[in-house]
């Protein structure tokens, strides 16, 4: 299944041109038009999901193998100290093209690239909560 408006969709089948590293019935691999840094890279699904709530738990698994398998190639390729791997959910997560993907981002020792956020602390509270609502 494709959705003709968008783009992903069209990143993935080849309809937009883009530097392809990997290719397979289900995935393409491609470097990212926008990097982060040196080396970013996107996995998407030739079929269309909206986010990770939609693909089902095979796809995501072979997404995740995938994922590996492309960092390790491009680590030493790259010559990077580390790796980033990103997937956003929903835009109050910061996902902005609602066709499931994930972000493969080489860090290099200094580079800059923002993925932080404010460490908080675990209360009592949240965490009694959140483990009685999940039994």
């Amino acid at each position: 299944m494709k959705d003709e408006n968008c783009i992903f969709c069209k990143l993935a089948s080849g309809e937009i041109p883009s530097a392809t590293l990997y290719e397979d019935e289900d995935f393409r691999v491609i470097l990212d038009a926008s990097p982060a840094s040196k080396g970013h890279a996107l996995i998407i699904p030739k079929d269309h999901y909206r986010n990770l709530y939609d693909l089902d738990d095979n796809l995501a698994a072979k997404a995740m193998v995938l994922a590996k398998s492309m960092v390790l190639k491009l680590r030493d390729m790259l010559g990077c100290d580390g790796y980033n791997i990103v997937q956003n959910n929903e835009e109050a997560a910061g996902q902005t093209v609602f066709h499931f993907h994930m972000h493969l981002i080489p860090r290099y020792n200094g580079d800059g690239v923002g993925l932080g956020w404010k460490m908080g602390e675990l209360s009592e509270t949240d965490k009694e909560e959140i483990l009685n609502k999940l039994q």
